[in-house]
């Protein structure tokens, strides 16, 4: 049973015994993330993110920090979102206090050292170049751009040559101070825990943490935009494409029912558009749905790559399942075999303690309700095949979907009649 505690200067401390693990998950998140910084500020989340592993007074170099965790057969990394950021290591559940010890000082006490910073831009910007050689994640980004224009949902988390290059010690410090405090940081201990000395430890770790205000976030707004199409030119044997149109915030009343419908259309390989496209066609190897959603926006989307020569094909036989949705109730096995596939792929990605933190804490820095996964499973079993049918004419019928493709065209004429539902 998961259990909740404040301290006096605002850090919310989550605890996940799990009595039949041999590992401990120490997670500590920040509710601050790319939704957050302006348009000059584009990348500096994830950057930070970076320079907190380059030394701390305590550990100095890098190599300090890997050798120690290393030390300890732990697993470590860090990750940046739209909506947070977060820093964890996993080792054995006797090596909970080091664990905690390391990952509070670099949160912490990170000293960002200016020749690190410099060092670190070639490396990020390395990374953005590599992502935008992959034409599966131009399409992506480009969708985010004609859904939400320009707003921070529509930029990159990384940022790009310009903005990275511009951060400065300076610049990054101040973010620092102004963001990573106690209100608005969650430190998640879960594993073979014991909560009473568990919380002592995460007390004396983080006696120290700067203290502030929990954020006051801006609302995102979305593109408000007729349906288009974007094409970015790409000499490819593939094209990659991706649908999108608005969907619902983690706080709607239909999420679940939304992640049921996204299932049954592009979910598994036994999903109406995998079967449709992949197996009867030929024509993509992957083709999968996904609806994303953040504390105040969310979309949905219908991501594939497929045959260059066969674009339209595939564009009217999405929208030909898509308008199925819209006309016709779901049959009662298939609804629940996507059920199945929705609550057997949740319990089986909870077998690590690294995975159960993650799952409470992201509610948690999202300020959403500790729900169980018992209790997520209720939710989905109980989604009628009139909830989706009601779901899907709320948000597919009369839309109009955009499409941000690559490949080796650049045009495509008669496409935009497919995007109408």
């Amino acid at each position: 049973m998961i259990h909740k505690h404040i301290l006096p200067n605002g850090l919310r401390v989550l605890t996940v015994p799990l009595t039949d693990h041999k590992t401990v998950t120490v997670l500590v998140l920040v509710g601050i993330g790319a939704r957050d910084e302006s348009k000059k500020q584009n990348g500096i989340s994830h950057f930070l993110e970076h320079m907190c592993f380059k030394g701390t007074k305590k550990r100095p170099t890098a190599f300090d920090i890997s050798r120690e965790l290393d030390g300890l057969g732990a697993q470590s990394n860090a990750f940046t979102s739209y909506e947070y950021t977060g820093y964890y290591a996993k080792s054995h559940y006797k090596h909970l206090p080091f664990l905690l010890d390391v990952v509070s000082d670099i949160y912490q006490n990170s000293t960002l050292p200016d020749e690190e910073i410099q060092k670190e831009k070639g490396v990020v910007i390395e990374e953005i170049n590599m992502y935008n050689d992959r034409p599966e994640y131009i399409a992506g980004k480009v969708m985010s751009e004609l859904l939400y224009g320009d707003t921070p949902f529509g930029r990159s988390i990384a940022g790009d040559r310009d903005t990275v290059t511009a951060i400065t010690q300076k610049s990054l410090a101040q973010y620092k101070k102004e963001h990573y405090n106690s209100s608005n940081t969650v430190v998640v201990i879960s594993g073979k825990v014991d909560g009473t000395d568990t919380l002592t430890l995460v007390k004396n770790a983080f006696a120290n943490i700067e203290q502030g205000l929990p954020e006051d976030r801006t609302l995102s707004r979305m593109a408000k935009r007729e349906a288009r199409v974007e094409i970015t030119f790409k000499e490819s044997d593939q094209a990659h494409m991706v649908l999108g149109l608005p969907g619902y915030d983690v706080f709607h009343k239909d999420k679940t029912i939304l992640s049921v419908l996204s299932a049954l259309l592009g979910g598994g390989m036994s999903s109406r558009l995998f079967q449709k496209i992949r197996e009867e066609m030929g024509v993509a190897y992957y083709i999968y749905c996904h609806a994303t959603s953040s504390t105040d926006s969310g979309d949905f989307q219908v991501a594939a790559g497929v045959d260059k020569n066969r674009v339209l094909e595939v564009c009217e036989a999405i929208q030909s399942e898509l308008q199925k949705l819209i006309s016709e109730e779901v049959d009662e096995d298939e609804l629940a075999k996507v059920k199945e596939y929705l609550i057997g792929n949740m319990y089986l990605d909870l077998e690590s303690s690294d995975a159960y933190a993650y799952y409470y804490g992201i509610k948690e820095v999202m300020r959403r309700p500790l729900e169980a996964p018992t209790e997520t499973e209720k939710r989905i079993r109980a989604v009628t095949k009139e909830d989706i049918y009601r779901v899907a004419n709320d948000l597919f019928a009369g839309a109009q979907l955009k499409m941000s493709i690559v490949g080796p065209f650049k045009s495509l004429p008669g496409v935009e009649k497919t995007l109408l539902l």
